[in-house]
């Protein structure tokens, strides 16, 4: 069902003091690989026993969902939403969370590169009551392509200096959080979620962990270059109006070069020189340019559009299939 703006959590009746939230999407597998080392870690301390593990099938094409329900068959610690079709992560975490009914939620991902064995030190953090919520950020970015991290470290300076919020570079949504701070994210009823700006605008006290990159326990990866490049973007657009002063900037800059241009020409002319009109390819170009500034500022515009029609449509964050 629908997340509404109204909703409000607080811990369930006998409610566990632990939630794993885990959105999945074709980790068929990975999910068995999960199950294992997560509670292999779980179980090793009374207060971290006492949990539950929230699968968020995102339109899986594989047998995840299966796997996921051989889980829920053999532990009832285990519970799964299954969406429609496939909505996106942020609908899946948005879900997860939604469902979740612990005291402390944590959002993971199930290819292990999202250590569970961080989570005890994680939730010593947050159970001090110092902390509403510990983050983990990667320090390493070993494993991946060169031009990759190049661009994911690009886009972590460039939220720093347009966004309104500040972004870690190489923050995870690897997070373990308090209910109050579940809440406050929920309370945040936005169709184009961009969970890596959320986080930080929503406040609270975070304490950060920091480990090196983990390679994926199976599968592969379902990010495309393309992917997380739209990802990027609606990050900016989500969390930063400076695009559009970029274009105003832009506008006024072009204005004032035409300007300076045609008081030369009239000088010139004035003052009884030659006004040379050959050139007609540099002109060509000078046009081809100024044109392409024009369909980037305008279509900066339009991206603020788009926002604010699919906001304005109100249509669901996702629609479950089947759940338990």
């Amino acid at each position: 069902m629908p997340v509404h703006s109204d909703y409000s959590a607080g811990p369930a009746v006998n409610a566990p003091v632990l939630s794993l939230v885990v959105p999945c999407f074709n980790e068929e597998a990975a999910i068995a690989l999960f199950h294992e080392e997560a509670l292999k870690i779980l179980e090793q301390r009374e207060d971290t026993r006492d949990l539950e593990i929230i699968f968020v099938d995102d339109g899986s094409r594989d047998g995840t969902l299966r796997e996921i329900k051989k889980r829920a068959e053999r532990d009832g610690r285990v519970r799964y939403i299954s969406f429609s079709r496939n909505f996106g992560k942020e609908a899946a975490l948005l879900a997860g969370l939604a469902a979740s009914r612990g005291r402390f939620v944590v959002t993971l991902d199930a290819d292990l590169q999202d250590p569970p064995a961080l989570i005890p030190e994680m939730l010593d953090a947050v159970n001090g009551g110092e902390y509403d919520c510990a983050a983990t950020r990667r320090v390493t970015r070993r494993g991946e392509p060169l031009v990759r991290s190049f661009f994911a470290r690009s886009f972590y300076y460039l939220m720093t200096k347009v966004a309104e919020i500040e972004v870690v570079d190489g923050a995870r949504d690897f997070r373990l959080m308090s209910r109050v701070y579940v809440d406050a994210i929920l309370a945040m009823d936005e169709r184009n979620r961009f969970s890596k700006g959320i986080f930080p605008w929503v406040g609270f006290k975070t304490k950060w962990f920091e480990y090196e990159n983990v390679k994926r326990s199976a599968g592969e990866t379902k990010w495309s270059f393309w992917n997380l490049m739209i990802y990027a973007l609606n990050g900016i657009f989500a969390f930063s109006s400076k695009p559009l002063a970029i274009a105003s900037v832009l506008g006024i800059l072009f204005f004032l070069t035409a300007l300076v241009f045609i008081s030369v020409i009239m000088i010139k002319k004035l003052a009884g020189y030659r006004v040379n009109v050959d050139g007609w390819a540099s002109s060509v170009c000078i046009i081809l340019f100024t044109s392409g500034i024009q369909l980037f500022t305008v279509g900066i515009l339009g991206q603020y559009v788009a926002k604010t029609y699919t906001e304005v449509k109100r249509r669901p964050h996702y629609i479950i299939r089947e759940s338990s």
